[in-house]
């Protein structure tokens, strides 16, 4: 289940305020993967979910 699913299941409607919607993740320590580029990885999965962070915060 996606985060937005779960959120939209468990908040009352219209009451969702996000927070930290400007967080994102780096690859501050330069991580090393023997398949694909860390920030790369990153990258993917920013723009498959339309979020930039693996966890989404707010009020409800």
């Amino acid at each position: 289940m996606r985060s937005s699913d779960r959120i939209e299941l468990s908040i009352d409607l219209g009451t969702w305020g996000p927070m930290d919607e400007d967080m994102i993740s780096l690859d501050l320590i330069e991580f090393q993967s023997e398949e694909e580029l860390y920030k790369d990885r990153i990258d993917f999965y920013q723009r498959k979910t339309g979020l930039t962070e693996a966890i989404q915060t707010g009020t409800g």
